[in-house]
């Protein structure tokens, strides 16, 4: 067998696994024995994606996911051989708007809900290292940094609420604003934050070299607070309250 024709037969099966409905597989190959690999590899991909959006997945219902599996499976062309990153691949496949999900009837918050479901293990299997314990004395007086196992989240929809019994048709007035970090024990710890708190977290990544001191009162000039002692206090018991809980840190 020459290398062009191993080459072309290479290129039809994949063709033929990708999308059985349009192309047949190599003539040369029984046909039993083919729609048995197309089987596993469909039966595959959906066993490794289905462990991490369980509430889409209900939200879908079999049939519906098994055609949101197969439109992955015949449009997507994945950059990782890594298992454990086809997921997030699945989730930028779905953001990046394909064609097939532009109509039908596709729930509108499908694209933040998968998100919200790959963030659990994507902190789960994070190499990223926590932040040192200590220096909640100096988190007033030194430049801070938010926790790689800490991520703040805003959603136009409210994700955490989404499953069968609850589908909005609209999204929210306001965003949903989340705190998904990794605890000590290793498990994801989902909670819900101020607009305030969130923005906090937010100056945090964008001006590194100030103080926790300068970014309290860079916060209050952009509520509107300044010279609040009110305020600069709610604030210290936050930035105590998401050291302890490992979310920021001083530099």
């Amino acid at each position: 067998m020459s290398t062009q024709s191993l080459q072309q037969q290479q290129s039809t099966l994949g063709q033929y696994l990708r999308d059985p409905e349009h192309f047949a597989p190599p003539a040369e190959m029984d046909p039993a024995r083919a729609q048995v690999y197309r089987d596993l590899v469909f039966a595959n991909l959906s066993s490794l994606l289905s462990g991490t959006f369980p509430v889409l997945i209900r939200i879908l219902g079999d049939e519906q996911w098994r055609s949101l599996v197969r439109i992955f499976l015949r449009d997507y062309r994945a950059r990782t051989p890594k298992f454990g990153e086809i997921a997030q691949e699945f989730v930028e496949f779905l953001a990046s708007g394909p064609q097939p999900l532009s109509d039908g009837p596709w729930p509108p918050f499908m694209v933040e809900l998968a998100h919200y479901e790959w963030v659990e293990m994507a902190l789960q299997q994070s190499d990223a290292e926590p932040l040192a314990a200590g220096g909640a004395g100096s988190l007033l007086d030194r430049p801070l940094h938010v926790s790689p196992l800490a991520w703040p989240l805003a959603y136009a929809w409210p994700v955490q609420r989404l499953g069968p019994d609850y589908q909005p048709d609209a999204a929210a007035a306001q965003p949903t604003l989340l705190l998904v970090r990794r605890a000590q024990d290793w498990s994801v710890k989902f909670s819900e934050l101020s607009p305030l708190a969130w923005r906090l977290l937010q100056r945090i990544g964008e001006f590194p070299e100030l103080t926790g001191l300068a970014q309290l009162q860079g916060l209050a000039a952009e509520a509107g607070t300044v010279g609040s002692t009110a305020f600069l206090e709610g604030g210290s018991a936050l930035l105590r309250q998401m050291q302890e809980e490992g979310v920021i840190g001083v530099i």
